[in-house]
């Protein structure tokens, strides 16, 4: 199955009858972290803006943000937080255009969701998606992608700590980052730490990763694995220190790929890398997904959230093209995944499945033969 990038069709301004539309109003935040009053928010799809008489695009958007228009005449998509007074942003809760706004849901030849075609019939059984779900189109789909994005794209990964508890997964999830198909991680301190502890014990949280027995004093083995980072400084160095081999987090170090771990109220340590504040762990994790054009969320339900709020379904490259960013949200539970199209990301490709049956299945599509 050779992957494709749906083309990508500007607004007809003209046909939408909005050549005539007056331009966006803009006005000065009138403090740091402070929108005036009427402020635009954002969406995950494209939004143009007409300046000067001409419509133009904001490049890097994500939810819930105001959009500021540069002195060089750019547009810029800020957190609220993160606003400067001064700052000119756009006003206008209309975005059909008559406020100099217009949002376009469908600049995309095929749908983004799973499937891309629509059905003959209104009605069939089985439009949601669940564990009686076939999905697989989804992974032929996904091998697919992987494939083209590993040549042509980024592709960012949002673990939680599922992976670390089974050796099997430990070991398809590095293959994918040895071979190329891992741009980058966004993760917790769970995830780093556990993978760390089955590198050196062959445990998580004490049990085989394997067998699942529980070994003597295992409760201590991650509180052991998090005071020997913290006394190396760095899990670069404890790697090296400990000559861990094999693990998730090892791959990553060793081939470059980079790592936001963003901490939470109950971390135990953390280990050295792991941001604390979540304001802090949330621009680090944009700073990845603002270049990120597949990101794939496994069993990790608030980082699903927050990636997903902060990616849009479109990324303008370097040569002002503009090309789809494709998200898959994957989890056991199906609450979970439909957590994220109840959050307004529609453009989600949702699979309900065990993530550890789910990576050994990508991985040996890919040519994973462990």
């Amino acid at each position: 199955m050779e992957f494709q990038l749906p083309a990508y069709r500007h607004p007809d301004f003209a046909g939408l009858g909005l050549l005539t539309a007056p331009d966006a109003q803009f006005r000065q935040a009138p403090r740091d972290g402070v929108a005036p009053e009427g402020f635009h928010s954002t969406s995950m799809y494209p939004e143009y803006f007409k300046i000067d008489g001409s419509w133009r695009l904001a490049e890097e958007s994500r939810m819930d943000a105001s959009v500021v228009l540069e002195q060089d005449g750019s547009l810029s998509v800020v957190e609220n937080r993160n606003l400067k007074q001064g700052d000119l942003v756009a006003l206008g809760r209309s975005e059909d255009g008559s406020e100099g706004i217009y949002l376009h849901t469908d600049g995309f030849s095929e749908a983004l969701a799973a499937g891309g075609e629509q059905d003959a019939d209104q009605f069939s059984f089985r439009q949601g998606r669940s564990r009686e779900t076939s999905f697989r189109k989804d992974y032929d789909r996904l091998t697919a992608l992987l494939q083209y994005e590993r040549e042509h794209g980024r592709i960012l990964w949002v673990m939680g700590p599922a992976f670390a508890f089974d050796e099997g997964a430990r070991k398809a999830m590095s293959f994918l980052v040895e071979e190329g198909y891992v741009h980058g991680l966004l993760a917790g301190n769970a995830l780093a730490t556990h993978d760390l502890e089955g590198a050196l014990f062959h445990t998580a949280l004490g049990q085989d990763i394997y067998t699942q027995r529980p070994q003597k004093n295992g409760h201590y083995n991650h509180l052991d694995v998090i005071n020997k980072v913290r006394a190396c400084g760095s899990i670069p160095e404890f790697i090296k220190a400990y000559d861990i081999r094999d693990g998730i987090i090892q791959s990553c170090v060793r081939k470059g790929v980079p790592m936001v771990l963003t901490g939470s109220i109950r971390d135990d340590g953390p280990l050295p890398e792991v941001i604390g504040s979540a304001y802090e762990g949330q621009s680090a994790m944009r700073g990845l997904l603002k270049e990120a054009t597949t990101v794939i969320c496994l069993a990790t339900m608030l980082h699903t959230i927050a990636a997903g709020n902060m990616t849009p379904c479109y990324r303008v490259l370097s040569d002002k093209s503009v090309r789809p960013v494709y998200l898959y949200t994957v989890d056991a539970d199906e609450f979970v995944v439909n957590k994220l199209l109840d959050r307004g990301s529609l453009s989600a490709t949702t699979m309900v499945t065990n993530v550890q049956d789910f990576i050994a299945v990508v991985a040996g599509s890919l040519g994973y033969r462990g």
